[in-house]
């Protein structure tokens, strides 16, 4: 595929609470791209799982990983930009998303696990309970320098964590829809 149209899936990721949605939104809107949520690929047993404050394993990741690899693989095929958020909090959970037709570049969203705490407890809606926050660091594995993406501090305004978010896929290459390329 020629540099001009390489096809991009920006994946907002990092634990339960990190801001991964807000970030993943604005990033979609200032590019025009195609946005999804990472939890809306969860089987409902998954998503019972957590509910009851059970953290998920590998074994109950993958299907929910290799579904979201899909949808990227089909953006990708119908020539589409994508961002979507999920918390691939392990490298062998990226490594899975990068089987992706697409070139998938992280936004690791870093946050000292207090300050997620205090967001979460004030979050309406959500199946996560702050129970499994702890769970969720502890498997946290961050980016390391080989893999594709950055790291962006959430202690900044949410506008912050986009604008860089956006600058480093426009320092990847990507282009906002519309553009010259994809």
């Amino acid at each position: 595929m020629s540099e001009e149209s390489r096809l991009f899936a920006a994946i907002v990721m990092g634990p339960s609470g990190v801001g991964k949605t807000t970030t993943a939104k604005g990033v979609a809107d200032r590019l025009g791209w195609e946005f999804a949520e990472g939890d809306e690929f969860h089987p409902k047993a998954n998503i019972d799982k957590m509910s009851a404050g059970i953290p998920l394993d590998d074994e109950d990741r993958a299907p929910w990983l290799r579904s979201i690899r899909d949808w990227i693989s089909g953006r990708s095929d119908a020539g589409l930009n994508c961002v979507l958020t999920c918390s691939a909090l392990k490298k062998s959970y990226r490594d899975i998303l990068r089987e992706a037709r697409a070139e998938v570049l992280f936004i690791e969203l870093d946050a000292p696990i207090d300050l997620v705490g205090e967001r979460m407890a004030h979050r309406k809606g959500h199946y996560m309970p702050t129970s499994l926050l702890q769970s969720q660091f502890d498997t946290l594995e961050p980016l390391s320098p080989e893999e594709n993406g950055i790291v962006v501090s959430v202690q900044d305004t949410p506008e912050k964590v986009i604008d860089d978010a956006v600058a480093a896929l426009k320092h990847a290459g990507a282009k906002p829809a519309g553009s010259s390329g994809a």
